[in-house]
């Protein structure tokens, strides 16, 4: 069974079609990108009120053994080793559900008692379905989410990302639950959104090591 990897890369507005880019050619076949905002310390730049940057935050999950060749390459393409030029990361995900590979889950009981005791479930829909994956988590335990406003990208204008239509909005469900929801809170959404059915939208979670202000 293939595993899979989430990278992250954090840009300067403008820059995340250049990301696509690069790493388009160092294997993966899309990503997902929404927008952030830096803060820059400089008392010139507070002087002069510009001491705040729109961000773009590019995800891209890609097959795991991909992952150092995709990072090496956006080091590479977008000059990481040199200040303020962006940062990526990667994270391994738990499970992944909705692209054209099968079902991806992390059976590893031993290694989740290890860490800590909640995960982020990620949901990619189109826009306007957001509120409903919230109530099929919701249905199994989930206290709510965070929404997030995105926009899907593919490699080529005539492709497909993860079996969706390219570059429509996207909204991003964030949740974080205790890890013995998650999988009733997955299958859930997955039953509700009809994930596994092409075009629906993608489900991921990985581990999360701490986690204050949740309640429950």
């Amino acid at each position: 069974m293939k595993e899979f990897s989430l990278i992250f890369c954090i840009v300067n507005e403008h820059l995340a079609s250049k990301v696509i880019k690069i790493t388009g050619h160092a294997g993966a076949k899309g990503a997902t990108v929404f927008y952030g905002k830096g803060m820059v310390r400089s008392k010139l730049l507070e002087i002069l009120g510009m001491d705040y940057l729109h961000k773009e935050i590019v995800l891209v999950i890609i097959e795991k053994e991909q992952s150092p060749q995709v990072l090496s390459a956006l080091k590479e393409g977008m000059s990481l080793e040199k200040p303020n030029h962006g940062i990526a990361f990667s994270v391994p995900l738990n499970n992944f559900i909705g692209a054209s590979h099968a079902d991806y889950y992390d059976n590893d009981e031993r290694k989740n008692s290890e860490e800590g005791m909640y995960e982020a479930i990620f949901t990619v829909v189109n826009k306007g379905s957001a509120e409903e994956v919230i109530d099929a988590a919701k249905s199994e335990g989930a206290r709510g989410g965070t929404i997030i406003n995105a926009r899907g990208s593919g490699i080529h204008k005539t492709e497909m990302f993860f079996a969706m239509e390219i570059e429509p909005e996207k909204e991003i469900v964030l949740i974080l639950a205790k890890k013995e929801s998650v999988s009733k809170i997955v299958e859930a959404v997955c039953a509700k959104m009809k994930i596994r059915e092409p075009g629906n939208g993608i489900i991921f979670t990985c581990g999360v090591n701490e986690a204050f202000g949740l309640v429950g």
